[in-house]
């Protein structure tokens, strides 16, 4: 196995309906969501062995969930069926180019009990890389599942990977959230997040100083996604940033999770850090492109179109 992730697996509705505010669309329709899920159907799709650590509610939405990981070649023999508790719902507005307001339907997610025994720690040791989120981190039993397997996948020599995922709906204060987050950072190789995440880990608001903070806490790579800005990432020896690559944008829901799948697996196939950087740019843009997360996420040969066409766009530019 390539890559063991550890995390939420939801049940996503989109609008049908664009442009039309949430409360009044009619129609939905259904996909699999949730952060570590999406991520690893996009490493699966790009040609990884993945492997889901996670919990979804004992009902009769489990077989959808379950079926669309199997078909996208992903393992589920550690994802438990639980009683009494609920998988992630999340209902999502369709209003591009920036308008993707979402609720969030998080009473006792089933997400919240997974569990790290001798079976879990066995087949995380099997992997090359570890991949896991902050929502991981909201509850217990699973924030101790989750500090446990980070702490297995580094004794064994694994990548370490902590998408910070903020989700207000799972936490009583970001405070907390940010203070969850640190605590982890000892056995993170490498963290990814948004600016807003950023700040909420490290409480600094310049970038020098949360780069500062994070890989003084054992981090070796850390990378923020600017938005249109682009995305940076920060080693101690080098720092790189990438613009992102310029595209008719259907959905942004997904993006950052697009650009993690991209970004690692470059990051799994030894290329410079800003090369992975663009290949985190090329499969978020993909994504953008399309309404989904899960389904959204690109084949290689997308990847290498996106790939292809920055690079003559630059080349072009080189011309001038």
């Amino acid at each position: 196995m390539d890559v063991c992730a550890l995390g939420r697996i939801g049940y996503d509705l989109y609008a049908v309906e664009h442009n039309r505010p949430l409360a009044e669309v009619e129609h939905f329709i259904r996909r699999l969501g949730g952060s570590s899920a999406n991520i690893a159907v996009g490493l699966a799709r790009l040609g990884l062995s993945v492997g889901i650590i996670s919990c979804v509610g004992k009902d009769l939405l489990a077989a959808y969930l379950l079926g669309f990981l199997a078909r996208e070649g992903v393992d589920t023999q550690h994802v438990r069926l639980v009683e009494s508790y609920n998988t992630s719902l999340c209902l999502t507005e369709v209003s591009p180019p920036d308008h993707f307001p979402q609720v969030f339907y998080r009473r006792q997610p089933a997400d919240s009990q997974v569990v790290v025994g001798p079976a879990e720690d066995a087949y995380i040791r099997q992997a090359r890389m570890f991949l896991t989120n902050g929502t991981s981190l909201c509850a217990s039993p699973s924030r101790e599942a989750t500090v446990r397997a980070l702490k297995a996948a580094r004794e064994a020599g694994l990548r370490t990977v902590f998408d910070i995922d903020y989700r207000a709906s799972s936490w009583p204060s970001p405070e907390e959230a940010g203070r969850a987050a640190r605590a982890v950072l000892p056995w993170v190789d490498t963290l990814i997040g948004n600016e807003d995440e950023v700040l909420l880990l490290t409480g600094e608001r310049e970038r020098r100083l949360q780069v500062q903070a994070a890989l003084a806490s054992g981090t070796q790579i850390v990378v923020c996604k600017l938005g249109a800005k682009g995305v940076e990432a920060h080693t101690r020896q080098q720092s790189c940033l990438v613009e992102p690559i310029s595209i008719k944008v259907v959905s942004t829901i997904g993006a950052g999770d697009g650009f993690a799948a991209g970004f690692l697996y470059a990051l799994d196939s030894n290329r410079p850090l800003e090369e992975c950087l663009r290949y985190g740019n090329a499969a978020a843009a993909v994504v953008v492109s399309r309404v989904s997360c899960s389904d959204a996420m690109p084949y290689p040969d997308e990847l290498r179109q996106h790939l292809a066409a920055v690079s003559f766009m630059g080349s072009e530019a080189d011309k001038k």
